[in-house]
């Protein structure tokens, strides 16, 4: 329990680290451009404690849900002094502006390839994408355990089809019978399906390799089996004896490398999760009525601290350290979607202007003035009320029935 809470707390804590990056990255890049910075505070509600150092006011709040930087002029509504009005943010030019508001974002993605760099250059990154890379040649043992899973010892007459035919650890099997195989499972379901002799091309040092082999049939569980039931049952597939490889080892130099093809799988996962991120909604609301946590379904920061907690209960930190390079990205994305009061939103209307005056421009037009926030109010309030939402509705599954890991 003990180190379970210690989790928690330590993945809370890099949220609050993340959060606290993220306002950093706006309040350096302002800075840099001569912008006035007002002040830079962790946290929300009443202030705990905070110093001046030069002309910004630094402290810490005492609800540790997020952070905010003060940007003098941040939109021409904002109120400033006639001191502060000739570094008012909306005065510097649009690549200017675009810079600060996209720095938050970027630190999340470094912060990110940070993380997966030092558990590249350490621990090993997984294999997520499913890539059908071999980490070993073995028979196709001929028979399987209904009741535990376990595979028999090989034997001296059981084949060892890849073996035979020259496979071997390292090799990517990337097509059978020309058609692709991009993914470990794609590889899997396709050989259980044959017999007899079959083309495999694999990737080999960069260079691609066809060899042929004789898929023979082995007793496996049936699909729908669940290990320990009693009336599990065998059925008859293609094998031909290869482990995949679960972890991607790297020194220190390769690693640069290995996390940053790892960064661009992160980005599309990321992506695909936002695309389908309202069709998971319905099922969060039935598990919050009692019904089975389907793991795919999203979780709130309360969802992950748990996630984070069974992981270093159960030692796996490199879950811990995942799901925290994750959330990074994550949160990084979805802040640069063009939807007020986000990043993006602000980016998206910088973006309006610069194209309007344009615009204006080729009729002989002069610049227009700068776009009036209290007309996108409305659509600003309708997005924090869905945000509100969502994120109640997160939290309390996240509450009465949490994702849990190995329980």
């Amino acid at each position: 329990m003990l180190a379970w809470l210690l989790g928690v707390v330590l993945f809370a804590l890099g949220i609050c680290a993340s959060v606290a990056l993220h306002e950093a990255g706006h309040m350096v890049a302002a800075k840099a451009f001569g912008m006035k910075v007002r002040r830079y505070f962790i946290g929300f509600g009443p202030k705990i404690w905070s110093f001046r150092r030069g002309e910004t006011e630094y402290g810490l709040k005492a609800i540790p849900a997020g952070g905010f930087c003060d940007i003098a002029g941040m939109t021409a509504l904002d109120e400033v002094t006639p001191e502060e009005a000739p570094r008012a943010m909306w005065r510097f030019p649009t690549w200017k502006r675009f810079v600060v508001m996209v720095a938050g974002s970027v630190t999340h993605f470094i912060l990110g390839f940070i993380i997966l760099y030092l558990m590249a250059a350490t621990m090993g990154l997984p294999n997520v994408a499913g890539t059908p890379v071999i980490s070993g040649t073995d028979c196709a043992a001929s028979t399987q355990d209904p009741k535990t899973g376990e595979y028999a010892d090989c034997g001296p007459r059981d084949p060892a089809p890849a073996r035979d035919a020259g496979l071997r650890s390292g090799d990517q099997i990337i097509s059978i019978d020309g058609k692709a195989t991009p993914t470990w499972s794609d590889v899997v379901s396709r050989v259980q399906k044959l017999r007899g002799e079959h083309e495999f091309v694999v990737l080999r040092d960069g260079a691609e390799r066809t060899v042929t082999i004789d898929i023979p049939t082995v007793k496996r569980l049936a699909p729908d089996s669940k290990i320990g039931a009693s009336d599990n049952k065998l059925v008859t597939v293609g094998a031909i004896g290869v482990t995949s490889t679960p972890i991607y080892h790297y020194n220190a130099a390769s690693a640069f490398g290995g996390s940053l093809d790892f960064t661009g799988t992160m980005f599309v996962r990321v992506w695909q999760g936002l695309i389908a991120f309202p069709q998971k909604i319905p099922k969060v609301i039935q598990a919050i009525g009692g019904g089975e946590r389907d793991p795919d379904t999203p979780v709130s920061v309360v969802g992950a601290s748990i996630i984070g907690g069974d992981a270093v209960e159960q030692g796996v930190w490199e879950l811990f350290l995942l799901l925290l390079a994750t959330l990074n990205f994550f949160v990084g994305v979805f802040n640069l979607l063009p939807l007020l009061p986000l990043d993006g939103g602000h980016i998206a209307i910088l973006f309006y202007e610069k194209i309007r005056d344009w615009v204006r421009g080729l009729r002989g037009k002069p610049a227009g003035g700068p776009v009036d926030y209290t007309k996108l109010s409305a659509v600003t309030m309708v997005v924090i009320f869905i945000g509100g939402a969502v994120v109640l509705l997160t939290v309390t599954a996240d509450i009465v029935n949490p994702i849990r890991i190995g329980q």
